[in-house]
């Protein structure tokens, strides 16, 4: 299925009421916008770890990269993207090549409106005929928004790693959870 085919199959998927947005894959394109909404959080909050802005380029790089062997998801409205979502390689030895950490971000003046939960839901989705067994959400913690987003989706607390990051002259704990896809 052809990338735009999947997009419209999304958007017509949606119910009228919300049928102004287009769920599609993302683009180099889309760097510039996945950029200013993450940057938002890199130097403003303490949900990434991540210190220093990331300049389009790289995170152009990081999308055509990424995209060729996992899902990366925009959320556009009236032309401008809203959130974004995509899955990564857990980890880069092989006997890990069937598990995927998942990221979903949202422009701050995006959340509290079901975007998010929309975008991981598309991911999941996309996920399962591409082999994945394990979907793994980190989330550095307190962050109640997305325990909940995790846990609405059907994913389960595994663990917790205590003050293994230093943001803002602050040490902060990560917690993991999980879902196993069909």
């Amino acid at each position: 299925m052809s990338r735009s085919s999947r997009a419209t199959e999304t958007a017509a998927a949606e119910s009228p009421a919300r049928s102004a947005g287009l769920l599609r894959d993302c683009t180099a394109g889309d760097a510039a916008a996945v950029s200013a909404i993450y940057n938002h959080y890199v130097e403003r909050t303490t949900v990434t770890f991540e210190e220093d802005a990331v300049p389009v380029e790289e995170m152009a790089r990081r999308i055509v990269d990424g995209s060729g062997r996992f899902p990366w998801l925009v959320w556009e409205q009236d032309g401008a993207v809203l959130g974004y979502a995509y899955a990564a390689p857990w980890k880069s030895r092989s006997a890990y090549r069937h598990s995927v950490e998942t990221t979903v971000y949202l422009r701050a003046d995006a959340t509290g409106k079901g975007l998010g939960t929309r975008l991981y839901r598309t991911l999941l989705e996309r996920l399962r005929p591409l082999g994945v067994h394990c979907v793994i959400g980190a989330i550095a913690l307190p962050n109640p928004a997305s325990v909940a987003l995790h846990e609405r989706l059907g994913f389960v607390k595994i663990g917790r790693f205590q003050e293994v990051g230093l943001k803002f002259g602050r040490w902060l704990d990560v917690g993991y959870w999980e879902i196993r896809l069909p």
